[in-house]
């Protein structure tokens, strides 16, 4: 028996390559494989994170601290899952489901947290949660037309907000908590223009597969072909006319007999 071929690894510094999302589904794989066991972990990683970082008055720094161990943990877990499962053929509807739902409540959480505590304004919990679930949405919403690759803005944007993100959990002082606070600002901007990118190529995709899928019904079925045509003067080219045979007319055939009354009244 042959060993079933590995599917093609995906670089991990392509920008062309696409996230988990929009990844195969490969039939073979497993439900409970290392690629959705990481996902799982960083789903479980959510409610314990919140706990650490809201513990006693949320301003504990040996707290605070165990609430950025957790959130490293999950953000390392986002960085491996998706790549384990393209590169050893681990695509499942599950992970491909469970993977942006998993990033997703991560970072919100950690958002919410910190606005909650007072650490980080709110309008910049909304403008990166809206931001998220709308490409998120977005994505759902053209994934039959295609799939929207992850741009190297994307993954800066990630890197970015989450160095940011963890910053701000620990508790810092000085210069560190300056830096955090433009980093965070790169983060918005980033945050920003890639979402703005994202909704251009959505509609660009949905417009292509509109026209592909009304170019599609209107040419329709292949039908019988009609007689081959010149292509310079456009007449029906003499080899295309098939000829026309008549049968010799003879006595049995000149005439139809009459049919008696009876069986005409009878259908026959």
């Amino acid at each position: 028996m042959t060993a079933a071929p590995t599917p093609p690894s995906v670089p991990v510094g392509s920008s062309a390559a696409p996230d988990r999302l929009g990844d195969p589904t490969v039939p073979a794989a497993r439900l409970l494989n290392v690629a959705n066991l990481l996902t799982m972990i960083r789903l479980a990683l959510v409610p314990g994170f919140v706990l650490l970082l809201v513990h006693g008055n949320g301003h504990d720094p040996s707290w605070r601290s165990f609430a950025w161990a957790a959130f490293a943990i999950a953000m390392i877990t986002d960085l491996f899952d998706g790549e384990v499962a393209r590169r050893y053929g681990l695509v499942t509807d599950f992970g491909k489901i469970a993977d942006p739902i998993a990033d997703k409540a991560i970072m919100g959480a950690a958002l919410a947290g910190l606005s909650a505590l007072g650490d980080l304004p709110w309008w910049v919990t909304v403008v990166i949660l809206v931001r998220e679930l709308g490409i998120t949405l977005l994505r759902f919403w053209v994934i039959r037309h295609g799939v929207i690759p992850a741009s190297r803005g994307g993954k800066l944007k990630t890197l970015t907000q989450g160095v940011a993100v963890g910053m701000y959990i620990l508790v810092l002082t000085g210069p560190l908590a300056t830096t955090r606070a433009w980093l965070m600002a790169v983060a918005v901007a980033l945050t920003v223009v890639t979402g703005l990118d994202y909704v251009r190529q959505a509609v660009v995709l949905r417009r292509a597969g509109l026209a592909a899928e009304r170019a599609a019904v209107s040419d329709g079925p292949a039908g019988p072909a009609g007689p081959a045509k010149s292509p310079a003067s456009g007449r029906v080219a003499p080899e295309a006319v098939a000829p026309v045979v008549t049968a010799p007319v003879t006595a049995e055939t000149a005439a139809p007999e009459p049919v008696p009354d009876r069986e005409r009244q009878q259908g026959v």
